[in-house]
């Protein structure tokens, strides 16, 4: 079942250890066929090094594992919610990726310092709000989802394809599996790049706005012309 969407799951998931975003198993990627409503997840606790593309797990968005010998990630109830609510993303990945968790631990977004994260991310990169106990202790992975999506209430997940949960680390996504890890890839650049930027600058501000215009649009949108049509 799904086995074209289970060998791409399972090429961007070995993507994390090859781009340095994971260490051990701390990391998961998922991809979705809206044909059918089933997404397909990496097993929990299963090291990189010994998955295979048939040990995905085929999972329904009712939180019911269709096929597969493993448990899906821990983090399975997370992406679920994130696909029920953003019906435009096809991937998603999370990491314990180290300068975006750093500033997910901080609780801080990423402010659009320059053009690189404009590139690719449409003004700061949003920090989801720190659970409650009750949150915390009850559906704890349900409720992460909740809260990524209540940081999207006035923000757009195509133009924005990440955020950083409070305490924790961060999310991307994308039209698929593969987009999202790169999403997750310049994410963790951009988190390095504005550490380091505030550092050397301490009364740093964000880049002008007409320049995060102009940098996002002319990738993005009906008017883009970056690259080859």
């Amino acid at each position: 079942m799904l086995e074209e969407l289970k060998q791409k799951v399972y090429e961007a998931n070995m993507e994390l250890p090859a781009h340095g975003l994971v260490t051990y198993t701390w990391g998961n990627v998922s991809g979705i066929d809206r044909k059918t409503n089933l997404f397909v997840i990496k097993p929990s606790g299963v090291p990189y090094e010994d998955l295979k593309p048939s040990d995905m797990v085929v999972m329904n968005l009712n939180g019911e594992k269709v096929e597969g010998d493993f448990n899906p990630s821990s983090d399975t109830p997370t992406h679920l919610e994130l696909y029920k609510q953003f019906c435009e993303i096809g991937g998603i990945v999370h990491t314990h990726s180290p300068w975006a968790t750093s500033w997910a631990q901080a609780s801080r977004a990423i402010p659009c310092y320059g053009t690189t994260h404009a590139d690719y991310f449409y003004g700061e990169i949003p920090c989801a709000r720190s659970l409650t106990t009750a949150e915390i202790e009850g559906e704890y992975e349900k409720n992460t989802g909740l809260a990524i999506i209540e940081a999207f209430k006035e923000k757009n997940p195509i133009y924005v394809p990440g955020v950083l949960c409070a305490n924790h680390g961060p999310f991307a996504w994308g039209t698929d599996a593969a987009q999202a890890v790169h999403n997750a890839v310049v994410l963790e650049e951009v988190a390095k790049m504005a550490y380091r930027a505030e550092h050397l600058q301490s009364t740093l501000k964000a880049a002008p706005q007409h320049l995060q215009d102009k940098h996002f649009f002319r990738k993005h949108g009906e008017n883009a012309y970056y690259g080859q049509v």
